[in-house]
């Protein structure tokens, strides 16, 4: 270019926009266990790259889910490091959490405190939230259960939250979605989650940036 005036304007419009463009960046921030952290699978095939890959194709490309997934991370252990999660800020969160309760037995009224503590917490912030639960087999007990099931759907509707009752809605029956484990999906029986989750998390983003 040969004109000097029009490269600098072209620049100086070039470097005014980047703050706008750095601000358009939502982040959706998810605080959960190893089924959010990606547990046994490869970078890019957890829940959160998943997650990312089916908002960017369906409408939200300048939302980014940020991976706060801590493996064997209970729901006491998710409240204990909220603040932490948050520290680089959010415009809004996923909280996943309860599946480690359930495999240490922990009692529900304890699960539910917990779980009561974040979203009253995420509430005072003002951030929107989708709530993503699970569901206590039945070698529990029926009490175990009716309590530990409705921990997510009755916290929801008090603090008015997105909700998706269980997590492995849809997988539990298929074992080829399963790692060898038995307990992670593998990168198919994911993408599964996320055809169910990303509507929801597309609701999430629409509502953080009202």
């Amino acid at each position: 270019m040969r004109n000097p005036a029009v490269l600098i304007l072209l620049l100086a419009l070039a470097f005014s926009a980047l703050p706008a463009a750095a601000q358009a960046m939502l982040r959706v921030v998810a605080i959960g266990d190893s089924l959010t952290a990606g547990y046994g699978l490869d970078q890019g095939d957890g829940l959160v790259p998943q997650l990312n890959r089916w908002l960017a194709a369906n409408g939200a490309p300048g939302a980014e889910v940020i991976n706060m997934g801590v493996s064997g991370d209970t729901t006491a252990g998710g409240r204990a490091r909220l603040g932490w999660a948050l520290a680089e800020g959010a415009d809004a969160v996923i909280v996943a959490l309860g599946a480690n309760d359930l495999l240490r037995g922990i009692e529900p009224s304890e699960s539910r405190a917990n779980l009561d503590a974040m979203l009253a917490d995420l509430a005072g912030l003002g951030l929107p939230v989708l709530l993503v639960g699970m569901e206590a087999p039945q070698n529990f007990g029926p009490e175990y259960k009716r309590d530990f099931d409705a921990i997510y759907p009755e916290l929801s509707e008090t603090y008015s939250t997105l909700l998706d009752p269980f997590m492995l809605q849809g997988i539990t029956e298929d074992r080829s979605l399963f790692q060898d484990d038995g307990l992670h999906p593998n990168a198919d029986g994911v993408a599964r989650i996320v055809e169910r989750l990303g509507p929801l998390v597309l609701e999430l983003v629409r509502r953080a940036s009202q």
